[in-house]
């Protein structure tokens, strides 16, 4: 599935809560299906700083494509991970590199977040995008394009 139409299956299930206190209800849900494993690599160089709850992100590749594990210490921020990896595990590196992360905003986000969270969805982008990079690296180093 490519990014775009993971980002509108995310879009549409969103239009479809009708409250802030149904998409709280989505998150919390989508967090508690995150796999308990997880938790092995919950170490300070995987920990994503600023956020108000720890959160914990680790990457890895499979083949050309990136895949992502995350935790945290707090239900909607688990949440919030879990909806992140769905769209963002699976891809390229340079799909995640290059994506402009619309979505986030269109599912109105800074609407129902307070701001504290809103910023922690952010830097979780950014992490993911951190990782991207560093790992389309790797590709690039491994097929001797560098």
């Amino acid at each position: 599935m490519t990014l775009r139409q993971k980002e509108e299956i995310i879009k549409n299930e969103f239009q479809i809560l009708k409250n802030w206190e149904e998409k709280y209800e989505y998150l919390i849900d989508l967090g508690k299906k995150l796999s308990t494993k997880s938790t092995k690599f919950r170490s300070e160089d995987k920990l994503i700083y600023g956020c108000q709850s720890k959160v914990w992100l680790k990457a890895k590749l499979n083949g050309p494509r990136i895949f992502f594990e995350a935790d945290s210490d707090a239900l909607l921020p688990r949440g919030m991970a879990a909806l992140m990896i769905q769209v963002y595990s699976g891809l390229f590196p340079f799909e995640i590199i290059y994506s402009n992360a619309n979505f986030i905003y269109e599912i109105g986000f800074q609407t129902f977040l307070s701001p504290i969270r809103a910023n922690g969805m952010l830097l979780f982008l950014k992490k993911i995008k951190f990782y991207a990079i560093a790992l389309n690296s790797k590709i690039s180093v491994s097929l001797g394009r560098i």
